[in-house]
C-alpha cells in the first residue's frame, strides 16, 4: 500500500534528477495546520523511542544533508524537540582532524553510531566523503591513500570503491540491528539566496554567515551533480535517502516526522516482557507494598 511520503522516496536503482522534486511543496496544508500535525506526531514519536529504548534491540540512525541554510538545525531541534535527550546521541560532521584523517574515511563516522535502544542524529554525515569531496577532490589527498596522490587518479573507479564501501558500511549497520533514514533538504538556490540575505541583514544571525557560503554557492551546479549521483548509488531498500522539501521550513519539519513515524511503526517494536517466574511474584509484591505502614 503506498504511503503519503512515498512521493519523496529516492527510488532504489532509479536514477535521480533533482529537478525532478519539488523544493517548495507544502501538500494541502496551511503551515498552521502543519504545525499541529507535527505537535501530535512529536508525541507518538515519543513513545516510539521510550519502546526503543526499553527493548535494547534496535537503534535508529537519522542522517541529514543539505546545501548551507537549507535548514538542517532547526529541522532537528524541532521534530527532534518532543524526545528524551538521554535517548539520543547527535553528532554534527565537521573538516576532518589530523587524528581522523590518519584513519579511513568511516572510521569516526563507525565510532558515532548509535548504541542499541538509541536514536542516532547525524548533522552531515559519511556522504561529505562523496560530495564535497567529489566537488573539491583536493581534499581526498589528505587521507594519503596508497596510490592516489594526485586528483587525476581520481577517477570513476575511484569513486565506485566509495560507493560500495558506504553500501556495504551501511548493510552492515542494518544487519546489526540499525535502522538508518537519509535525508536531503532540497533547497532552491533563490530560497538560499533570501536565507543568507537574512543572516547577513539581522545583526544577530550574522555569526550564522560565512564568506566561504559564497564560494561554495557559486559550486551549486558541481553539487547538484554530486548529491544526484550519491543518492542514486547508495538509496537502498535498507537505508533509503528521501529527498524534502525545503523551501518552506515547517513543511519539511512535517514530512520528516511523518516518514519517522512511519519508520517506527515499521519495526513493529514492543515493550520487553518480565520473565515468568518474576510475572508470577507481582501480585506479591504490590501487595507487600500495600501493606506498608
Amino acid at each position: 500500500m503506498s504511503k503519503e511520503t512515498d512521493r519523496f522516496l529516492a527510488v532504489p536503482g532509479k536514477k535521480i534528477k533533482l529537478k525532478d522534486f519539488s523544493t517548495s511543496e507544502a501538500g494541502n496544508l496551511d503551515k498552521e495546520e502543519g504545525k499541529a500535525l507535527l505537535a501530535l506526531i512529536k508525541e507518538k514519536l515519543s513513545t516510539y523511542q521510550e519502546t526503543l529504548y526499553a527493548e535494547n534491540t534496535h537503534s535508529l540512525l537519522i542522517i541529514f544533508q543539505a546545501m548551507d541554510a537549507a535548514g538542517k538545525d532547526s529541522a532537528i531541534s524541532h521534530v527532534m524537540s518532543g524526545l528524551n535527550p538521554q535517548g539520543c546521541q547527535v553528532f554534527s560532521f565537521k573538516t576532518p582532524t589530523t587524528n581522523e584523517y590518519q584513519h579511513d574515511f568511516l572510521w569516526r563516522h563507525h565510532l558515532a553510531l548509535p548504541q542499541k535502544g538509541m536514536i542516532g542524529i547525524h548533522n552531515r554525515s559519511h556522504y561529505e566523503n562523496v560530495l564535497v569531496c567529489k566537488v573539491h577532490p583536493e581534499y581526498v589527498l589528505n587521507e594519503r591513500i596508497p596510490g592516489i596522490d594526485d586528483v587525476k587518479k581520481m577517477n570513476k573507479d575511484f569513486w565506485k570503491s566509495r560507493f560500495d564501501s558506504i553500501r556495504n558500511f551501511e548493510q552492515h549497520m542494518v544487519a546489526s540491528g540499525t535502522k538508518i533514514l537519509k535525508f536531503f533538504l532540497n533547497v532552491s538556490e533563490e530560497e538560499q539566496k533570501e536565507r543568507f540575505l537574512e543572516r547577513i541583514n539581522n545583526p544577530d544571525k550574522n555569526w550564522k554567515f560565512s564568506g566561504a557560503d559564497i564560494t561554495e554557492r557559486e559550486l551549486w551546479k558541481d553539487y547538484m551533480s554530486a548529491y544526484e549521483n550519491a543518492i542514486t548509488e547508495t538509496s537502498t531498500a535498507d537505508a533509503p535517502w528521501y529527498i524534502i522539501p525545503a523551501d518552506k521550513k515547517w513543511f519539511a519539519r512535517l514530512t520528516i516526522s511523518q516518514i519517522l513515524e512511519q519508520a517506527f511503526a515499521d519495526m513493529k517494536l514492543k515493550f520487553p516482557e518480565l520473565p515468568d517466574d518474576q510475572m508470577a511474584k507481582l501480585e506479591d509484591y504490590k501487595k507487600n507494598l500495600l501493606e506498608e505502614v
